[in-house]
């Protein structure tokens, strides 16, 4: 035996216990090498994969991908698209409602007249309710300004007939018995008049027209669809005096191409 000597401690020797086999523990497998791993790991023990991984949805049915009725919003899935055709379709239902209104057909109407082409369009017939000896009402739809249809008082009227309606977008007028100024005061013009325009279902249309007292084309825009004849009635006229009828030159008539 070893002598201790008074008051000295002695350190205690360690005890070594047998060393047990590591338990396999017991929880899912890594998706990457398959080692088991104990519940609540993030990741592998083996290969340090990660081991919480997100649960994929399962895929659509094939009729549940077809707009609309798709409800599950994908990456990349034509959202835009989707709200593009949305916001198209309600404009175009708002649309289709403003042109429903009868002062939303007329913009629309007057819009097309304002964009489109026009033409001038001959009438079928032409008649006047009188007329001064040798100027006939067809001496104002004959192209020529030299000519012209003479009415013998006030409230006499050269009405225009067509074949088939047409949007007519303005009237042309050439008062007087000339186109050249001397020639034009040596006559009696028109400078009032009632513009009544017919349409294919009955409905009447009047305006009141003045024109300038001075020789060349005066137009009257008029905007109206679906017209199958025009009256002109004269109510006041400069220059009038005896052997003098109130003069029209040329009456044109143009509709949208």
């Amino acid at each position: 035996m070893v002598a201790v000597r008074p008051a000295e401690p002695i350190a205690r020797r360690p005890v070594v216990r047998p060393v047990t086999a590591e338990e396999e523990p017991d929880g899912p497998p890594c998706p990457a090498c398959g080692t088991p791993n104990l519940p609540g790991r993030r990741f592998c023990r083996r290969c340090a994969a990660l081991l919480q991984t997100r649960e994929q949805p399962k895929p659509l049915p094939w009729w549940r991908t077809v707009w609309p009725f798709r409800r599950r919003v994908r990456t990349g899935s034509g959202r835009v698209l989707r709200r593009t055709l949305l916001a198209l379709a309600v404009v175009g239902l708002l649309f289709t409602g403003f042109l429903l209104l009868p002062a939303g057909r007329y913009a629309y109407e007057d819009v097309r007249d304002k964009l489109g082409g026009t033409a001038e369009i001959s009438p079928a017939e032409a008649t006047a309710s009188s007329r001064a000896p040798g100027h006939p009402a067809t001496a104002a739809v004959d192209g020529l300004t030299n000519t012209y249809w003479g009415a013998p008082t006030l409230g006499s009227s050269l009405t225009c007939t067509f074949d088939k309606p047409f949007r007519l977008v303005g009237v042309v007028v050439h008062t007087g018995v000339s186109k050249e100024p001397r020639e034009f005061r040596q006559g009696a013009r028109p400078t009032r008049a009632d513009l009544v325009v017919t349409t294919s279902d009955g409905e009447v249309h009047e305006k009141a027209v003045t024109f300038a007292d001075k020789p060349g084309p005066q137009t009257v825009r008029t905007g109206i669809s679906d017209v199958v004849s025009v009256r002109l009635v004269l109510r006041a006229a400069a220059g009038r005096g005896e052997g003098r009828p109130i003069a029209i030159g040329e009456v044109e008539f143009f509709k949208r191409t």
